[in-house]
């Protein structure tokens, strides 16, 4: 099981792969798999990396198009090996791909690192997806660093969302200035910030301060922010974020005034929770537990 670690501490890591996680992904491969398209990929998975390396690319001409299917338990299983790794709504090319790279043998660093990062230099889109989609599996977890910064720069939607949503690698390995832009990056797109892995846990001030500017900017141009964003700012209040709290707290949209009510009692600020106090109903519901930001996810 792969322990929460601060990046520093992880990146001096090689990290191996255990077998469970292979064999719980290779489950899935056959439960949707027909028994002809599970033979050809247990015989690339034992082929010679370059065999492998090509039916990496070859596998959308072998193997079904669909969408995987999957017993409740299945996600519990990869939790418990990989904490936030999920292949839900994957493809069947997409998830056979990563197993096809967790076959690839690791114990030479360089040659394995080396056949990655040809991969990731021919690759097209939808192998872009399978590569940054297996990150959190790849053994030298430092080396892929570069490679997953580049995905958050990405104009190709499916690759940034590969590396952004439902991928526990940048919680893990990004410095906060790369995790800021991801996260940035993903309310600029008007993508669900909730499906970023380890929003609360790696959330900071800067970035805080920087949400603040970028409704500011967004208020100055009459438009409105998602109220997930303010999820990101309560533990860091000041009185510059409060003032923005009031103005949420004056808004005519509801979900503003939710998202005021969530900040505001998450603060450690006295002054928060006076403001808090002048809006009874909001305040209840919060205290009770009947309000959360479950509420405002879309």
């Amino acid at each position: 099981m792969i322990t929460r670690m601060r990046p520093a501490l992880i990146r001096s890591q090689s990290y191996i792969m255990s077998d469970i996680i292979k064999n719980k992904i290779w489950e899935i491969v056959t439960r949707n798999t027909t028994a002809a398209e599970a033979d050809w990929l247990q015989q690339k998975g034992t082929a010679s990396p370059m065999e492998l390396m090509t039916a990496f690319v070859a596998a959308p001409r072998f193997l079904s198009k669909k969408i995987i299917t999957i017993s409740t338990d299945i996600p519990w299983d990869l939790n418990s090996e990989v904490s936030g790794f999920s292949v839900e709504n994957w493809s069947l090319v997409r998830l056979s791909r990563v197993w096809l790279l967790t076959q690839l043998d690791p114990s030479d660093k360089e040659a394995y690192v080396k056949n990655i990062e040809t991969l990731f230099d021919t690759a097209e889109m939808n192998e872009l997806v399978a590569l940054y989609s297996a990150l959190p599996l790849l053994s030298y977890p430092d080396q892929w660093l570069f490679r997953a910064t580049d995905a958050v720069r990405s104009n190709m939607g499916f690759v940034f969302d590969a590396i952004a949503l439902h991928n526990p690698y940048p919680e893990k390995y990004f410095s906060e200035l790369a995790w800021n832009q991801m996260v940035l990056k993903t309310i600029f797109n008007d993508k669900p910030i909730h499906f970023i892995e380890g929003l609360e846990n790696r959330s900071n001030e800067k970035l805080a301060v920087t949400l603040s500017d970028f409704a500011h900017e967004r208020w100055a141009a009459g438009r409105s922010v998602p109220p997930q964003v303010w999820r990101l700012v309560g533990k860091y209040m000041n009185p510059a974020l409060l003032t923005d709290a009031q103005h949420l707290f004056d808004s005519a949209n509801l979900g503003d005034q939710k998202a005021a009510a969530l900040a505001c009692n998450e603060s450690s600020l006295a002054a928060a929770h006076y403001l808090l106090a002048k809006y009874p109903d909001l305040e209840k519901s919060v205290k009770s537990g009947e309000l959360t930001w479950a509420e405002l996810e879309n």
